[in-house]
């Protein structure tokens, strides 16, 4: 059966009001059968997804050939436009945004509405300060109306701690009057038994994210298994390459799906070298750093109060708020 020709999408499908023509992998000049399944068990599932795909990982990924690797990528990314585009496109994409409640009114104003969107948030800290609870709460939360401050949809949660806890969710879901088992059904639970299986789960998100209308994508915590797994400053090249690639796949689903919000947690490490002033800092270095589109960091305050403050984010001025962890939540 012949190809049908596939055109780019015109300009003014750039509109939010405009509808924007649907393709899908099988519409490019030289996806078969055979590439098509080579593709889907890489994980790429959309045209959106292959036009963002590093050409040396899709080859060596999905054992594609380099030329045919080249030619779809190419025939992606001009059916997505990703070539230049004005100022005010983003910004009429950026007023529309969907941000996520994190049930604390002073929280979400610190993060200009809620839990943005589109963008890969980090919330690092000491123990108990409140990192997993923020994670469960956000696992109800977003399955909320939109009115109400959710997404509609469900939550993927990876665990690489062995930290969550269904009957927390219970609590959360049952102080909203929610259904809590049906809270349960949409929380899909990965538990990440070492980094090269929390790097894997991570890969294989996508099609899960596309099956189960996934909104949000919970890494708790992004660094555990990496601290005892490379020990020394032997490892540490090894480690900051994996990790930087880690980052960089998770950042590929803000862009390959609408309405989807990641958060990672991060521990803290303290500096023997620092006197004066606070030792702690995020562990992972710069490349956890520049990874994040926004850096929460989260304190202990007087009984059940937290602070979080803003360290990170490009459209959010660094500032604090004050929350609280209670039975029934996260609140102000």
């Amino acid at each position: 059966m012949a190809k049908k020709e596939v055109q780019p999408n015109d300009e003014s499908q750039d509109d939010a009001s405009q509808p924007k023509v649907k393709y899908d992998l099988t519409d490019l000049p030289g996806v078969g059968d055979a590439t098509l399944k080579k593709l889907k068990e890489a994980g790429i599932i959309s045209i959106r997804t292959l036009a963002i795909y590093p050409l040396s990982k899709l080859v060596e990924e999905a054992g594609i050939g380099e030329k045919t690797a080249q030619k779809i990528i190419k025939s992606a990314q001009e059916i997505e436009k990703m070539g230049f585009k004005s100022a005010d496109i983003i910004w009429e994409k950026r007023k529309i945004l969907k941000k996520l409640t994190t049930g604390s009114p002073n929280l979400d104003d610190l993060l200009g509405g809620g839990i943005e969107t589109g963008s890969v948030t980090e919330l690092y800290g000491e123990y108990r300060t409140g990192k997993t609870q923020i994670a469960h709460q956000l696992c109800v939360n977003v399955q909320l109306a939109y009115e109400e401050g959710g997404l509609e949809g469900g939550a993927l949660y990876i665990d690489s701690e062995g930290t969550f806890r269904p009957e927390r969710i219970i609590q959360m879901a049952s102080s909203r009057d929610l259904d809590y088992n049906k809270i349960l059904r949409n929380i899909t639970y990965g538990r990440a038994y070492n980094s090269d299986h929390q790097v894997l789960l991570v890969k294989e998100s996508a099609k899960i994210i596309e099956e189960k209308n996934i909104k949000l994508l919970i890494v708790d915590s992004i660094i555990g298994h990496f601290r005892s797994e490379y020990v020394g400053r032997g490892t540490l090249a090894t480690r900051q390459q994996i990790l930087n690639t880690h980052i960089h796949d998770l950042l590929r689903l803000t862009e390959t799906f609408d309405e989807l919000a990641i958060l990672f947690t991060n521990q803290v490490s303290a500096r023997p070298d620092v006197f004066y002033g606070d030792p702690l800092r995020a562990t992972g270095g710069n490349i956890i750093a520049h990874g994040a589109t926004i850096r929460i960091r989260l304190r202990k305050g007087k009984g059940e109060q937290r602070v979080a403050k803003v360290v990170d984010a490009p459209h959010l001025p660094e500032e604090d708020a004050v929350f609280s962890i209670t039975e029934d939540g996260i609140q102000d």
